[in-house]
């Protein structure tokens, strides 16, 4: 079990120092890839936790789909080669927001648990998951997928020279 804490508290870790850069980098690849960075922190999380698909859906859909998506929007539509700068005061009072929210939503963790021991016995029924997402949510499904689709040929589109 110490072992299981000791990794929790490595994954949160690294994941709230990618958060962080991702509010205070510069770069506007480099803060994509920070938010790649703490979307699998949390996605190890998930796995630690013993939601293994929850876990590798985040990464193959968040990070294998919308933070390359990202990418490629911000490649295809910055006339610099990826070398856009984004040069705001304001990036140092998103950082602190964001260590504001993690030390409140810290701070509600462990005062409405405190040293409870919590058990995660939680049996992932993915096959019930699989049948209930292409039956009844199939429209929003295909929906998002367009939704993706459309921003892509739009960076397309925008990026084209005439």
């Amino acid at each position: 079990m110490l072992l299981r804490q000791a990794a929790f508290w490595i994954f949160a870790g690294l994941t709230a120092i990618a958060s962080l850069f991702v509010v205070t980098t510069r770069n506007v690849v480099h803060s994509a890839l920070g938010l790649a960075a703490a979307l699998v922190g949390a996605a190890a999380i998930f796995i630690l936790f013993g939601a293994e698909f929850i876990g590798l859906a985040q990464i193959l859909i968040y990070v294998g789909a919308v933070v390359v998506l990202f990418l490629f929007g911000i490649m295809l539509t910055s006339g610099t080669g990826g070398r856009t700068v984004v040069d705001n005061d304001r990036r140092w009072l998103a950082a602190l927001v964001s260590i504001g929210v993690f030390v409140v939503l810290a701070a509600g963790m462990i005062t409405a648990y405190g040293r409870q021991r919590l058990e995660f016995k939680v049996a992932f029924p993915i096959r019930e998951l699989g049948t209930e997402l292409f039956t009844n949510w199939i429209l929003p499904f295909e929906a998002v997928s367009i939704l993706l689709l459309a921003a892509l040929v739009g960076a397309i589109v925008l990026a084209r020279r005439d």
